[in-house]
């Protein structure tokens, strides 16, 4: 395909792609309840002709075959919202669409994760005839809360991918940018979440009871430490404490504490260091104040770093640049927040691109997961262009 094709074929998905990305803006539903959605989503794909398959639960894999041989490519988008309430403003001004659901909104983007790669689908059935290979196209259950990636990862074992890309629109990001580059790109998560058995008493005699409370500090504090000086200075790794709570009574003891919190970290190495530490730490300090600890099921690595591979990143990138022009390539930091698209990565080489929905102007560019959350809808022809870019790239 000529590539001022593709670039024309994209900016004729835009007004298509404002209007699905708003009807989903106004129809959130959470992690595992997407039900509604998945039906707009079945209806566009029927419409497109394409065949799909339903996941348990509320995923869809479609598939576009292409007329020629080649790679199997995979694209990604997540459709879940935030039990966030939408704020009327963004950061200058009304918002042009709000969420109509009370306590439940897009404030990540998945909207128009959604919305670009049904406009991808929808210039791929075009020109079916010239693609290579097969593009399956996922649209993942539950990203915010992990709870669709084990289904989406059980029902591609029969599919064979050589590679996958996914967007994800970024805020740090001018709208009008794309930022795809090898190596780590999103932080892998190491979940915290301790409870210190120790047994309860009367305030009044600490003696006879086992107080949670002592240990549960120490191990505040020395984990710090501990981050500090046993960690790979050269590798990030941070750490955010952010629960400790125990008893409610100001002259009893209880027979429990619970600390809970994250840590987040780029490297896989240091990653699974630095939940050994956790461990080690919490494990013998409890024991030091003849305490027990467990854990809950969240303490664990869930999910791993999004790291792209150099060659599917610089492929991309350079067909983005045929494309589009250089002038679209722009530059941001890898982002501290986590992704399970990772598990896709961990499996297939592949990329995560950023894409820019700042504008000033318009007053888009609060943070994720906050009720300002707004993006300048300029961005979504932009995103097809990239994913075509990926699919087209050799």
């Amino acid at each position: 395909m000529n590539t001022s094709d593709l670039k024309k074929l994209a900016q004729e998905q835009q007004e298509y792609m404002v209007g699905m990305r708003r009807h989903f803006h106004e129809n959130p539903e959470l992690s595992g309840e997407e039900h509604e959605t998945r039906k707009v989503l079945i209806h566009e794909i029927e419409f497109m002709g394409i065949p799909y398959e339903l996941l348990p639960g509320t995923g869809i894999i479609a598939t576009i075959h292409g007329g020629k041989p080649g790679k199997n490519n995979l694209l990604r988008a997540d459709i879940d919202a935030l039990p966030v309430q939408e704020e009327n403003d963004n950061l200058k001004q009304q918002k042009k669409c709000l969420s109509k659901v009370p306590g439940k909104c897009h404030a990540c983007g998945h909207d128009a994760h959604m919305s670009v790669l049904l406009g991808t689908m929808k210039v791929l059935s075009q020109i079916k005839d010239d693609l290579e290979g097969n593009v399956y196209c996922c649209f993942e259950e539950g990203e915010e809360t992990n709870c669709g990636i084990d289904k989406m990862m059980t029902a591609l074992d029969k599919f064979k991918v050589d590679r996958c890309f996914a967007l994800h629109v970024y805020a740090g990001l001018d709208a009008g940018k794309v930022n795809v580059v090898p190596g780590p790109r999103m932080a892998g998560t190491v979940g915290i979440g301790i409870y210190i058995r120790g047994k309860a008493g009367h305030g009044s005699r600490p003696d006879q009871a086992i107080n949670p409370i002592i240990p549960a500090a120490h191990i505040v504090t020395q984990l710090n430490s501990a981050f500090m000086n046993q960690l790979n200075v050269e590798e990030t790794v941070t750490l955010g404490l952010c629960v400790l709570k125990a008893g409610e009574a100001t002259n009893v003891f209880a027979d429990h504490a619970y600390l809970g919190g994250t840590a987040r970290f780029f490297n896989k190495e240091e990653g699974e260091k630095a939940l050994k530490i956790i461990n080690t730490i919490a494990e013998n300090t409890a024991a030091c104040h003849q305490c027990t600890v467990d854990y809950q099921p969240r303490h664990c690595i869930s999910p791993y770093p999004v790291i792209n591979d150099e060659t599917v990143a610089l492929h991309t990138q350079g067909m983005i640049k045929q494309i589009c022009g250089e002038d679209v390539l722009g530059d941001c930091d890898r982002w501290y927040a986590s992704e399970c698209y990772s598990a896709y990565l961990n499996r297939y080489p592949g990329a995560l691109g950023f894409l820019g929905i700042r504008n000033e102007e318009l007053g888009s560019g609060a943070a994720h997961h906050n009720g300002k959350f707004d993006l300048d809808e300029s961005c979504l022809s932009l995103g097809v262009c990239s994913e075509l870019a990926f699919v087209f790239s050799k």
